[in-house]
């Protein structure tokens, strides 16, 4: 086992996590080749064979599993090992505070404080969900350094002077929310005719909060639950109880048994936007947030542009 080597073992566990040497080659950016004797000279330094070579890759044998039952935990060690000591390279440390309304922060942020963690190892950031009113209190307040707040048709107007601003666009406007088994789901569009007999699940919070209710341009609705939580309102959905608008940010975060569609409706301008709110001089923590919400955009709209 003396000749047992770290890039061997992180080899064996990557094979083990794919199933493959031909997906761990790709992953780790190496040849086939070099994949297939890194496993090679592991097995032969603990004198047993690692895997079972099968027509669809390859599995663990017993001698494989109790190895990594041991390089699993090394492996794992020796990359927190190396996020803290680039950690204390990192310029950017310390801890952010974010806020974020309910749909951002149930897609976006999460996606984007990932990719800071990983740019930034040293950075701990806490995440606190509210509707913008309350964000931009706490900002004023110097309780959160980054507000997400939405803006637009429908929603209060907020002062940003001595503030510095970021609007930005995700690509999907406002959509619906319905059961996988609703006949509407049988479409990945629907028109805003097709919403004037649905029973609508809707939004319930404290006074002055702003909340989504049925369809923007319907006259008279019929509502049928009120609910305060998006986990709550799109369990109703799930169920069968009614439809939901739902923002297209949130379309990739819907619980099994409820579909997002988008909706054609001429009489309704999408209006509304997401603002990154920050003091005028940004501390560079507040600054790689930002940059990595710009990151985490462009790759969520390459991954949303419709088919030509």
């Amino acid at each position: 086992m003396s000749e047992v080597t770290l890039a061997g073992l992180r080899v064996v566990v990557e094979v083990a996590r794919r199933g493959s040497f031909t997906a761990t080659a790709e992953a780790l950016r190496y040849t086939q080749s070099a994949v297939s004797r890194q496993v090679g000279v592991t097995e032969d330094a603990v004198g047993s064979p690692l895997f079972e070579r099968k027509a669809r890759g390859v599995r663990p044998t017993p001698a494989g599993e109790a190895l990594l039952r041991h390089a699993r935990q090394v492996v794992a060690h020796l990359e927190a090992a190396e996020l803290e000591i680039a950690g204390l390279r990192d310029r950017v440390a310390g801890h952010l505070t974010v806020g974020a309304y309910p749909t951002a922060a149930a897609a976006l942020v999460p996606q984007a404080i990932a990719r800071l963690h990983t740019a930034h190892p040293a950075l701990e950031v806490d995440l606190r969900e509210a509707g913008s009113p309350t964000q931009m209190r706490w900002l004023q307040a110097g309780r959160i350094e980054v507000a997400l707040v939405a803006v637009g048709n429908g929603l209060p107007a907020y002062d940003f002077t001595g503030l510095r601003t970021e609007t930005i666009r995700t690509g999907r406007g406002l959509g619906l929310a319905v059961s996988a088994d609703h006949p509407l789901a049988a479409h990945d569009e629907v028109h805003a005719d097709d919403l004037a007999e649905q029973v609508w699940i809707v939004g319930a919070g404290k006074e002055g909060e702003p909340q989504f209710g049925a369809w923007p341009t319907l006259t008279r609705p019929t509502i049928g639950y009120k609910a305060r939580s998006w986990q709550t309102r799109l369990g109703l959905v799930a169920a069968g109880l009614g439809v939901s608008v739902l923002p297209g940010m949130a379309a990739d975060t819907v619980p099994r048994g409820v579909k997002w569609l988008r909706v054609q409706d001429t009489a309704f301008v999408q209006q509304r936007e997401t603002v990154l709110v920050t003091a005028a001089e940004r501390s560079a923590a507040a600054s790689a947030f930002v940059q990595a919400v710009r990151d985490e955009l462009a790759t969520f709209a390459e991954a949303t542009v419709p088919p030509s």
